[in-house]
């Protein structure tokens, strides 16, 4: 049989020698377009750009001015104001999408803040638009959490379940507001069977056939979003967790059901969150479907990075470009990652 390299190892070696080539090393090939940083560019796999990045952002209610997340070093909860100066700055380094995630001031049992046209996300979305047009794509996060007082995705049974069917409900009604308000895409990530076949069919109703869905399709019940709860101000009051929706960890073949499921109701991009523990999943998907695949970069992965800089143990910032990059090679076509900011800069 001939070898389709130039060079093969004698294997197995001389018991007390090391291995010989089978050609002369002048020969071998493996180091030779590692020699210089021109080389290595040039012939590298995986490339990391700004437009590859998306960018979560928070905008808060009550506020006068941005509160920084003690929890995300450099991440803030916005202002009105303050969110349109930072999109604009995201802008002008080449980062072409955002996701707006909502903290009111009030909270309820159905969560209505999602839907309500004066709702935060509803007047942001609103800005954007009339800031950027169609330079900027406005992504959504549809779910309820960050808006009802109960801290769950969706309506709570007595049982104490969140009650899918009746949940499918609120998601159709915070789809048609954000698409209303100038939402490119929403982004539904509360894990109901079914949610994209109703939000799909909601929008299509209300004359929004063009705006899409990327769906939270392989969203896993992590302990990683820690920070992003800070961010949001959201805890679950009953001491509850969203195990009985979301994806069990120790699953994998699972997470390709949710994305068919998912794909075949309508969704137009499909999410795996979170993205580094699950890179095994991320590159199953990437083989399995047509669709563009996000990954998200999630709150945890991007504050160990930060923790453990801190202390002086590891290069953050090379850290941080080796992670995101390791996404993107798994497959990703988009990182939504709270680095986007800090990496475009570095990108530049």
């Amino acid at each position: 049989m001939v070898s389709s390299t130039p060079w093969s190892l004698s294997w197995p070696p001389e018991r007390n020698g090391p291995y010989t080539p089978s050609v002369p090393f002048p020969q071998r090939r493996l180091r030779r377009l590692r020699r210089t940083p021109a080389l290595r560019e040039l012939v590298a796999e995986t490339r990391l750009s700004p437009v590859d990045l998306v960018a979560p952002l928070f905008v808060r209610e009550g506020i006068d001015s941005p509160v920084e997340v003690s929890s995300l070093p450099g991440v803030h909860q916005h202002t009105l104001d303050s969110l349109r100066q930072e999109v604009a700055q995201l802008v002008d380094l080449g980062i072409k999408g955002v996701v707006l995630f909502g903290v009111p001031e009030r909270r309820d049992a159905e969560g209505s803040g999602c839907w309500a046209p004066d709702g935060i996300v509803q007047r942001a979305l609103r800005q954007l638009r009339d800031d950027h047009g169609e330079d900027v794509v406005a992504i959504a996060d549809l779910c309820v959490d960050e808006y009802t007082d109960h801290g769950h995705c969706g309506i709570v049974g007595p049982d104490g379940s969140v009650d899918n069917d009746a949940t499918l409900e609120l998601y159709r009604r915070g789809a048609v507001a954000q698409a209303d308000a100038g939402a490119d895409l929403v982004a539904p990530s509360g894990m109901m069977d079914g949610q994209v076949a109703a939000i799909r069919a909601a929008l299509d109703e209300a004359g929004h056939p063009t705006t899409g869905i990327l769906a939270y399709a392989a969203k896993y019940a992590s302990s990683l979003y820690g920070p992003f709860r800070d961010a949001v101000d959201v805890s679950i009051v009953d001491g509850g967790d969203r195990k009985g929706y979301q994806q069990d960890p120790r699953n994998g073949r699972e997470a390709l059901a949710e994305v068919a499921e998912d794909v075949s109701e309508g969704a137009d991009i499909v999410m795996v969150k979170p993205a580094l523990a699950y890179l095994d999943v991320i590159s199953a998907v990437r083989a399995a479907v047509d669709v563009p695949v996000a990954a998200y970069h999630v709150s945890g992965e991007y504050a160990m990075v930060h923790a453990a800089a801190q202390r002086g143990w590891i290069d953050g910032d090379a850290v941080m470009v080796e992670h995101v990059t390791a996404i993107r090679r798994a497959g990703a076509d988009l990182v939504l990652t709270y680095a986007a900011r800090h990496l475009a800069e570095r990108l530049q």
